[in-house]
């Protein structure tokens, strides 16, 4: 009866030690620049993510477990977030990481991910984040890429009836990666790079640049930058009485930077995500109910207008979170699930990712959009009315 009796206590105590293990949250990392030169970036994107955590948490978890999301705040700085990263994964034992939010930041961890084989899945644009794939095994991104972009507004510019473009690019990641593409692609879309200009993320004045651009012959002006400097190019163009289209990149998916802009701002395209028209998409689109749903949340909880940058952390959270859901956290497993990706509808596109492409977007995730009044619409709404 004694030897029973312990029988049975080893049983019990084995599986109420079971039944805390199960019970452990699964832990996601979050490298976002909540403070510093991106916070404009960071600061959506970490709200994104403790939102979406308590939404899943509060609907029973992944798979009957909470999810714990630790954000980590980078700073922007790419050396902070390789410590944060190699923490992350050696201390805190996450399943996988969300961020970071720069471009610069996150070709810094690239070599961190994968020599401990943890999936990334970065909130930045470059399209060297995730190419040459056989070189990103364990990384992905949900912004679209730079070059798709690039070739929508060469197109546009084409069916204008333009051939010379003037571009201005920042000197960040993003900028210097976008600049590389707008250079390499030119040729190919029959478009001439009349005048290239840069500017640092702390410029307080392109008349310089755009004086320059003015006198080159360019017949459009093309701007790619992540900073909040951007809005000054179409003030500068404005006082220059540069009367020509003007192009920006999805970097500027930000109302705020339209707000900016003031009159200057309005007519400005370019391409980016559905979600900051989201009301203008059709009711049959397949991005419209989920991207209607995060932005009302989103506004409703923080008081602020929703971002292309908090679309891309709830692009990179949802996706992770499906994989670990289909997979289990087990890091492998969460790598190829993630990669395995088909027919999520995000804020981004519908993505379809593969082992040939760690972003998953087509051409069709770009949507034309343009200022009016300092707020996004589409394009073709405008042009409607007109």
């Amino acid at each position: 009866m004694r030897t029973c009796g312990l029988m049975a206590l080893c049983v019990a105590m084995f599986c109420t030690g079971l039944a805390a293990q199960e019970a452990e949250p699964i832990k996601v990392g979050a490298l976002f620049a909540v403070t510093g030169p991106a916070s404009f970036l960071g600061v959506p994107e970490a709200n994104t993510a403790e939102m979406l955590a308590d939404q899943i948490n509060e609907a029973g978890g992944i798979n009957g477990r909470k999810v714990e999301i630790l954000v980590r705040d980078t700073g922007g700085d790419p050396q902070k977030t390789v410590a944060l990263a190699t923490e992350l994964i050696i201390k805190d034992k996450v399943v996988a990481i969300v961020g970071p939010s720069r471009s610069g930041s996150s070709m810094a961890v690239i070599p961190v991910v994968t020599k401990h084989e943890v999936p990334l899945v970065s909130c930045a644009a470059a399209e060297t984040i995730i190419s040459p794939v056989e070189q990103r095994k364990w990384v992905f991104k949900t912004p679209q890429k730079d070059s798709q972009v690039i070739r929508h507004i060469y197109m546009k510019m084409k069916d204008m009836g333009l051939s010379k473009a003037g571009i201005i690019t920042g000197t960040t990641g993003f900028g210097g990666a976008g600049r590389a593409q707008l250079l390499k692609l030119a040729p190919e879309m029959g478009i001439e790079i009349v005048a290239d200009e840069t500017y640092p993320p702390t410029a307080t004045d392109m008349t310089a640049q755009l004086t320059k651009i003015k006198a080159s012959g360019a017949e459009a002006v093309i701007n790619w930058s992540i900073v909040p400097a951007q809005a000054i190019v179409p003030k500068n163009m404005k006082q220059l009485k540069m009367d020509m289209p003007f192009f920006q990149s999805h970097g500027f998916g930000n109302v705020k930077f339209a707000e900016a802009c003031g009159a200057a701002g309005d007519g400005i395209m370019f391409p980016a995500g559905r979600i900051l028209a989201v009301e203008d998409l059709p009711d049959d689109h397949p991005q419209k109910a989920p991207c209607l749903k995060y932005k009302q949340d989103y506004e409703a909880r923080f008081k602020e207008p929703v971002s292309t940058f908090g679309g891309h952390a709830y692009d990179a959270v949802m996706i992770v979170v499906k994989a670990i859901e289909k997979a289990g956290p087990d890091r492998a497993k969460v790598r190829d699930a993630i990669e395995a990706t088909k027919g999520f509808a995000g804020t981004g596109g519908v993505f379809n990712m593969s082992p040939k492409d760690h972003n998953g977007l087509g051409m069709d995730a770009l949507e034309w959009l343009t200022v009016k009044d300092s707020k996004f619409t589409l394009l073709s709404k405008v042009a409607k009315a007109e």
